[in-house]
């Protein structure tokens, strides 16, 4: 990156950076599992924003996702009910929400076991591929996409009481062939696929 570029960028964030902020609105209803809370927000260059915070379950919705490469060489997918979506099913990596005060490697190694059983040998097979925003229009969820190698079946699933979830294991190759075709439309496994190809198909 040029320097003079690479100021340039930098005086534009600083513009536009948050100086103070303050709760407009806070929605009330701590049932439901999406709430949202509505900010004014003061900006560095004098301007004043109103925005509003999606949150999900009481937290900002952060996740992990994780790519599983078992020992065998194949990678793992999950098959579960997404009722807003075309076909009403996903099919995607196994991802889930990052608990509160929990380090997101961790919520990636539980997500993995708690879906499909499976966890990678030692925490030296994790490897960090992408940190990235959910909707920074409107939510501060930060997603994290994990590769874990050598990947063994050790448990049971251990699926919430609403919680559907079949798990389907194909070679890597394969996964992208089912992104091509249309199978996997979820955006996060579709940067994860991105993402791990180059180290997984050496």
């Amino acid at each position: 990156m040029r320097k003079e570029k690479l100021e340039e960028l930098q005086t534009y964030i600083k513009e536009f950076q948050t100086k103070k902020k303050e709760i407009v609105a806070l929605d009330s209803n701590q049932k439901n599992f999406m709430t949202v809370e509505k900010y004014r927000y003061y900006l560095n260059n004098g301007k004043v924003l109103e925005r509003e915070n999606i949150k999900k379950n009481g937290k900002d919705g952060s996740a992990a996702i994780i790519v599983p490469i078992t020992k065998q060489n194949t990678t793992i997918l999950v098959v579960e009910p997404r009722v807003l979506t075309r076909r009403g099913v996903g099919v995607a990596f196994p991802a889930g929400y990052i608990e509160e005060n929990e380090e997101p490697y961790i919520s990636a190694k539980r997500e993995l076991r708690e879906e499909t059983g499976y966890e990678p040998e030692k925490d030296e097979d994790i490897t960090l591929l992408k940190r990235m925003y959910q909707d920074e229009g409107c939510s501060r969820a930060l997603n994290y996409i994990y590769l874990m190698r050598n990947c063994v079946k050790k448990y049971p699933q251990k699926l919430d009481k609403d919680e559907f979830i079949k798990y389907f294991e194909c070679t890597f190759a394969e996964a992208l062939e089912l992104e091509k075709m249309g199978y996997i439309e979820n955006a996060n496994s579709i940067i994860a696929l991105d993402k791990a190809k180059s180290l997984v198909l050496k």
